[in-house]
């Protein structure tokens, strides 16, 4: 459960949406896991990458990078221009934590959307592990977590292909595994927006579980039978399991979605 952000936290989401899971049919492996409660890993692998000379502080403010970056980052921010990279200017304190990156291309084949390749340096620069207000960036706490979970394969939406180089690079610097990853395309609006709550997308039908994800196998290629439109979840998962075809997904990062 990914709440490590506390000040976007909403009281009550994290068991509304583990309910939902629930109701789709959705099971856990083990326990589930609160990033909350993983605060003292995350600590110790950033200072894992400080004694390694891999991570520095940072004084730089948003508006001061906004000032001086002269790049745009793949992910739509700003690449980070590299100023406190050898040292903290005088009379600076640090604000943030950054990951020191190389100029190598850092590359993957993902399952779906095929080859995928980074130069970190020209293309994000030196990130961000800690935060100005103190709290773990998500790269640094997904890495983490992942190791510490044995994950073998990671399948996720599109909209993270760009964050997977730097997860990466992260796995290296703390001698990680890397997982083998698959990006499914995600649903969008007629405007390419990804369908969410910022984009007014209606909520899933708890009440319609069953016919929800015959329109999500739909969306994702699966030659799902007719006779499936009445069926229970149960059924759906079964005929799932059965017919499921990875090659079947489509080969893109977002197909527009316009539900029934």
């Amino acid at each position: 459960m990914e709440d490590v952000d506390t000040p976007r936290n909403v009281a009550g989401a994290a068991d509304g949406i583990l309910k939902t899971l629930e109701v789709f049919g959705f099971e856990w492996d083990g326990p589930v896991l609160y990033q909350s409660a993983r605060i003292d890993a995350y600590a110790a692998a950033l200072e894992q990458l400080k004694r390694a000379g891999l991570a520095y502080g940072c004084a730089c403010s948003r508006k001061e990078i906004a000032d001086s970056a002269t790049r745009h980052a793949v992910d739509g921010g700003l690449t980070y221009p590299g100023t406190c990279r050898a040292g903290l200017p005088a009379g600076r304190a640090e604000r943030a934590w950054r990951l020191r990156v190389t100029d190598e291309e850092i590359a993957f084949d993902d399952r779906i959307q095929g080859r995928q390749a980074q130069h970190l340096e020209r293309d994000v620069g030196d990130f961000v592990l800690r935060r100005a207000d103190g709290l773990f960036a998500y790269q640094l706490a997904v890495v983490v977590d992942d190791e510490f979970q044995n994950i073998s394969s990671i399948v996720r939406g599109a909209d993270l292909l760009a964050s997977t180089p730097r997860q990466i690079w992260l796995q290296r610097c703390l001698n990680f595994a890397t997982p083998s990853y698959a990006h499914l395309p995600v649903a969008a609006n007629l405007a390419g927006e990804k369908l969410s709550k910022q984009t007014k997308a209606m909520p899933l039908r708890a009440e319609a579980a069953a016919s929800e994800l015959v329109q999500a196998l739909v969306f994702l290629g699966q030659a799902v039978p007719r006779e499936l439109a009445g069926a229970t979840v149960g059924e759906v998962w079964a005929w799932a399991r059965e017919g499921w075809s990875f090659a079947a997904i489509p080969r893109r990062p977002a197909i527009v979605f316009a539900p029934d």
